[in-house]
């Protein structure tokens, strides 16, 4: 799967910013190389316990970056195959404060996290893999910004790619 087009996707809007994150030319061979990259990063964690680490006070744990980029990634990739399947309906936003104020990733343990980022993002890439050029560049909405569904593929790589960047810079994770 190649990176979108401009057409399929708005300049200067937040899908872009993640979008302009990612130059590899196969997104679905980025996606797979981050999924090594990220689980090779949690997977050295001597101690459990460091899945509670937060560089800040206020700011998520470990544990909670992690839970954040998994629903992060099922709402893109539900958008994605929304599209794809050819969605007339504007799809909502999502509050990730929101998201994460009702989550338990606190609660769960650092390795059922790292098993269910494994998990989504296998099944997602399977998912990506069935679809046809006219599915990855069928349009929608979703934000109230015109997007392809190419472009939400894309956007789970440059979200993971911010995130990848924040674990290394803030949260000496790498």
């Amino acid at each position: 799967m190649n990176i979108p087009s401009f057409s399929e996707y708005p300049q200067n809007s937040l899908p872009s910013g993640y979008i302009t994150l990612i130059s590899e030319g196969n997104v679905l061979e980025c996606l797979q190389n981050q999924a090594d990259e990220l689980l090779t990063r949690y997977e050295s964690l001597q101690d459990p316990e460091q899945g509670n680490y937060r560089y800040a006070e206020g700011k998520w744990s470990l544990k909670e970056v992690l839970g954040h980029m998994i629903d992060t990634e099922r709402v893109f990739a539900y958008r994605a195959l929304c599209i794809a399947r050819g969605e007339k309906q504007s799809l909502p936003g999502f509050d990730q404060d929101e998201y994460m104020h009702y989550s338990h990733f606190g609660d769960m343990t650092l390795a059922s996290l790292v098993k269910i980022y494994r998990l989504t993002r296998q099944s997602n890439v399977a998912l990506f893999e069935t679809f046809t050029e006219a599915d990855q560049t069928r349009m929608g909405v979703c934000s109230n910004y015109p997007l392809s569904a190419r472009a939400l593929v894309t956007m789970i790589a440059g979200h993971e790619r911010h995130h990848l960047n924040v674990l290394a810079e803030r949260y000496g994770l790498v």
